[in-house]
């Protein structure tokens, strides 16, 4: 507290106990004339002459020394007015000063931290350190973001680097102005500009807006509670740049963090890991730090400062330390603080220490218990019930509004009283926040949302705002909102048959069992495939079911999944995803993909220690061995973008091997993907899966493929046990002797489906695989050869295999340098009647119309041709006539036919129109990409709508048409029973081709 402050304080302290009365009467009426509103009136009747300057600091220190003069005259002490007037000059007070008085305020008064300065940045040491470091260098902007799940004490971090900061002790070469903007109090507000949060903030001191905005890069932005925003920040378009101007909340943000408002100034904010997905691939080139939460050293220590007492602090920590589970969980400050208050309580009362935690939600019903049982000791289950619902409906009608900030009216509204305030001021479930009030954490204010459906009672009047248990469900696990997870998780674990004995005592029935059969038919729903909702996001499920911790419960919920996507992105994931997935039995597809740092071979010291750091690669592990155990019952596994070193790889590998308790029999793999692997060992990965008895599809796409590693691969191919039919191998980086290792494995009759696509094959590669093609014993139906370095020359050699192969059906050209010499080549072996192929993919082939006299000579001679696809490329009007001619000859049997990406003008049209009410097989026509005018489209919607016509598939884009165009098609569609898609077959070609995408959480 500065020199100033302490001068106010002593001249309170001259007052008499009357006085001082009738001072804070005098004071309340005074104080109703200036803008802001009042401090309430309660606040002002407790406070202490310390806390009343404090009081008065960080709500009207504008006003301050006029007030005080002024009501040192009408309590009759001039001396005391006579003092103010000489503490007077110099009563404007600078930005620093009062963020410094704020924060101290804060610091001392609404943190659970309860240690002096020196022993808390003990506790985060290192976290300190690296942020004194992060913005070492003067010029450059910089973006820091603090990491760390719920309850760590990010929040508490920031609060202290601003008071730091503000008192002179941290960046003061740095930063000239430090700006703590906390978002959970903006969720009321659409509108506003950066230029008026920052005028907020200056507006008790002498500096002006334009005098700090001289220099931005002395500017820091301190961003507190984004995972709190209700608004979406993760725009990229409509930003904008100009800080003075008024723009919706997501935009004033959205432009600040992507840099592109005041770019010259930096930026230090706290993302909880849901948050991190959405908020951090939005930032320029961002640094981390790491909040690691209580040590066990630390946990001691803040048991003796909770306590004030070290022996009654060093009693408490050997209680926990007996039990490793409470202990564990005590390492998050928040739930310490929690414990702790739980103990105190009991202490009180003079009971022995008696705290039941393994589950977050059981800790914090006994933390309930315990204070109603101490605040409320006489009070009945009824009225018990009747005060907690009260405050819960106010934390759940605020959770629904996402506001995290509440008025008294707000309170009065929700029937509670101001007896009842005071005492939730008390028992810190409410703490003041200005003006305002908040639950003292935002994980309590989930809490109690959670245990409103818990007290609700069906003769209950629907609250206006307040959503049911399906919707709120819904909100967590269907549109996987994030401000809704934690109330998710309470959800299941208030519904425990442990938790609602401790709460039955005390409040009357708990309806556990209806929650759960709620909770039950919301997940029935989400895992049924033809279902529109889905399950957003498994890992909630998963640390619900850790919180639930009911076995048969669990089982029953994760029964109902047969399919399941999920992302691992640390450690704690991996652990989590494991526990859940381990309850399912009827698991059958496992889409799983492990992000780079679970396995990461590499330090970095922004995450943590080298210690913690040896710790995790060894959780990870343990971790990872226990998932793999359930990998022998699924029918499909997806490893997409999995990023494993050999420890792991090798885990893999000895779960799929056979022993006396888990025989070769037992195993029920079918489908295997391992696209864009990073690290497939030694080869031991391809003899433990290949030999899989069940084992059908194995899909390697996007995972670089050495000679030595196909080797290895084709001599498990050749086994007799090997029984794998479709191999998909698409941008493995396979080479063309690569590939003739691949052909000789085809003899062995059992691959029928081969994709190869997107490898540098050449002609040559291509000519070893036509070899095999021509044995007797090759019983290959597709093969899938776009984007692989071929010529025309490449044609020369499938024209003989097309004439020898009995078996083979599809056969995939595309993206390939054929031109139209390699197409009349393939043409001439189609024309012949050994000739079995049924699908022939040309897509940009760089084909001309001068092929398409032999296109339109195999399509009326060759009747096992069923599919033709020539987009993509360039046959332009005679190609298109000469087509349509060939489709309205009676031998033509073609029932698919892709024309998308030609040019071609509407004179075709009738052409087209002509074909399609001629030719009886034609059910699926691609003109996607193509420019129709209308005159053009009416001709094409006439013969749709032809009876002869019998298409069922139209290839368009109809959001390229005009309005009249689209209303026409419209019309046919629905007339004709006709589906008119916009790229019809795109999924299909990527699936026959093995394509797969870059992970991202859409896949």
């Amino acid at each position: 507290m500065d020199e100033s402050a302490v001068k106010m304080i002593q001249c309170l302290q001259k007052l008499s106990n009357a006085e001082f009365l009738m001072f804070k009467e005098l004071l309340r009426r005074e104080m109703e004339e200036y803008e802001p509103t009042p401090v309430p009136w309660d606040l002002i009747m407790k406070a202490s002459e310390r806390d009343l300057i404090v009081l008065l600091t960080r709500n009207y220190l504008r006003y301050l020394w006029e007030v005080l003069s002024v009501l040192f005259v009408q309590v009759n002490r001039s001396d005391l007015w006579t003092m103010a007037q000489t503490l007077k000059i110099d009563n404007q007070n600078s930005y620093k000063e009062i963020m410094k008085i704020t924060f101290q305020h804060i610091w001392s008064k609404e943190t659970f931290v309860l240690m002096d300065n020196e022993n808390y940045h003990i506790s985060v040491e290192e976290q300190y350190k690296a942020l004194q470091e992060v913005f070492h260098c003067p010029l450059e902007p910089v973006t820091t973001v603090v990491l760390g799940s719920k309850g760590k004490g990010k929040t508490t971090f920031l609060r202290k680097a601003m008071l730091d900061w503000a008192s002179g002790n941290l960046w003061q070469n740095r930063f000239q102005y430090v700006f703590f903007i906390s978002l959970i109090t903006l969720n009321n507000i659409t509108e506003l500009s950066l230029a008026e949060l920052m005028l907020a903030k200056l507006s008790e001191s002498s500096e002006t807006l334009d005098k700090i905005l001289s220099d931005p890069k002395r500017i820091l932005f301190i961003l507190e509670g984004l995972e709190y925003l209700k608004f979406d920040l993760e725009l990229r378009t409509n930003l904008c740049n100009d800080w003075g101007k008024t723009l919706p909340t997501q935009v004033v943000f959205s432009s600040l963090l992507q840099k592109v408002m005041l770019p010259e100034s930096s930026l230090l904010l706290e993302l909880g890991n849901p948050s991190v997905p959405k908020i951090y691939p939005l930032l320029r080139y961002p640094k981390k730090i790491t909040i690691q939460g209580f040590t066990d050293e630390t946990t001691k220590f803040y048991c003796m400062c909770f306590f004030s007492d070290y022996n009654k602090g060093l009693q408490v920590f050997r209680y926990l330390e007996k039990r490793k589970k409470l202990l564990t969980l005590c390492r998050n400050p928040y739930i310490c603080w929690v414990s702790c208050s739980t103990l105190i309580w009991q202490w009180d009362r003079g009971e022995e220490m008696n705290l039941v935690g393994i589950t977050d939600s059981i800790i914090y019903t006994s933390f309930l218990v315990s204070t109603f049982r101490s605040v409320y000791a006489k009070c009945p289950p009824d009225q018990n019930r009747a005060q907690l619902k009260t405050l819960c409906t106010l934390a759940a009608e605020a959770m629904w509004k996402q506001v995290f900030v509440f008025t008294s009216e707000d309170l009065r509204r929700n029937g509670i009283t101001e007896s009842e305030k005071a005492v939730w001021l008390q028992t810190k479930f409410l703490c003041i926040q200005g003006e305002d009030f908040m639950f003292y954490h935002p994980t309590l204010q989930s809490y109690f949302t959670a245990m409103f459906y818990f007290l609700r009672q069906d003769e209950d009047t629907p609250h206006p705002v307040i959503g049911s248990l399906p919707q709120l469900l819904r909100e967590v696990y269907d549109h996987g909102q994030t401000i809704w997870l934690l109330t998710g998780i309470f959800m299941f674990g208030i519904a425990t048959e442990k938790v609602t004995n401790m709460l039955e005592p005390h409040f009357d029935s708990i309806p556990s069992k209806d929650i759960k059969q709620e909770i039950l038919k919301c997940f029935r729903s989400l895992s049924q495939a033809e279902c529109s909702e889905k399950l957003m996001n498994p890992q909630c499920l998963f640390e619900s079911l850790l919180d639930n911790q009911e076995e048969s419960f669990e089982t029953e919920v994760m029964d109902l999944f047969e399919e399941m996507t999920v992302d691992i992105s640390n450690v704690d994931a991996l652990l989590v995803a494991t526990y859940g997935l381990l309850k399912s039995q009827k698991l059958k597809k496992l889409h799983l993909h492990i992000q780079h740092k679970v396995f990461s071979e590499i330090y970095d010291p922004e995450d943590d220690d080298l210690e913690d750091f040896e710790c995790t690669k060894g959780k990870a592990i343990k971790y990872w061995r226990i998932l793999c155990k359930i990998f022998r019952d699924l029918q499909v596994l997806d490893l997409d973008c999995c990023n494993f070193n050999e420890t792991a790889i090798r885990c893999l590998c000895d779960s799929m091997y056979p022993s006396s308790k888990n025989p070769l029999t037992a195993f029920k793999l079918q489908s295997l993907s391992c696209s864009f692997m990073t690290n497939y060992g030694d080869g031991a990965l391809f003899h433990a899966l290949l030999l899989l008895p069940h084992l059908k599809s194995v899909n390697l796409y996007g995972t670089n493929l050495s000679n030595d590693a196909v080797e290895n691969m084709c001599s498990v191919l050749k086994c007799p046990a090997c029984r794998v039919e479709e191999l998909l191998l698409g941008k493995c980086d396979i080479s063309s002797e690569a590939c003739g290792m691949i052909a000789t494995s085809l003899i062995y009759r059992k691959v029928k489906h081969l994709s190869l696509v997107e490898n540098p094959l050449k002609n040559k590669g291509v000519m070893l695989l036509c070899e095999i093609l021509k044995h007797p014993s090759c019983v290959l139906e597709t093969l899938m050869l776009s984007r692989c370095c071929l010529n025309f020359n490449a044609c020369c050699h499938l024209y003989k295999a097309l004439l020898c192969n009995k078996y083979l059906s599809l056969l995939d050209l595309g993206s390939n340098v054929l031109e139209d010499i390699g197409v009349n080549i393939l043409c001439e072996a189609l024309k012949d009647p050994k000739c079995t192929l049924q699908e022939l993919w040309l897509s940009g082939c760089f084909l001309t119309s001068d092929c398409c006299g032999g296109i339109s000579a195999v399509l009326t001679s060759n009747k096992n041709l069923k599919t033709l696809k020539l987009g993509k490329n360039n046959i332009e009007d005679t190609g298109i006539k000469r087509l349509c001619e060939a489709l309205r000859n009676p031998n033509c049997k073609l029932q698919c036919l892709g024309l998308d990406m030609n040019d071609f003008k509407t004179d075709c049209c009738a052409d087209l129109a002509s074909a399609l009410t001629t030719c009886k097989t034609l059910t699926s026509l691609n003109l996607d990409g193509i420019t129709f005018d209308h005159d053009g489209l009416e001709l094409l919607c006439e013969a749709l709508s032809h009876k002869s016509c019998n298409l069922k598939v139209l290839g368009l884009d109809k959001s390229a048409l005009t309005e009249e165009s689209q209303m026409l098609l419209q019309a046919v569609g629905m007339k004709k029973n006709l589906d008119i898609l916009h790229c019809p077959w795109v999924k299909e070609e990527s699936e026959r081709r093995g394509v797969r995408l870059v992970w991202n959480s859409t896949n």
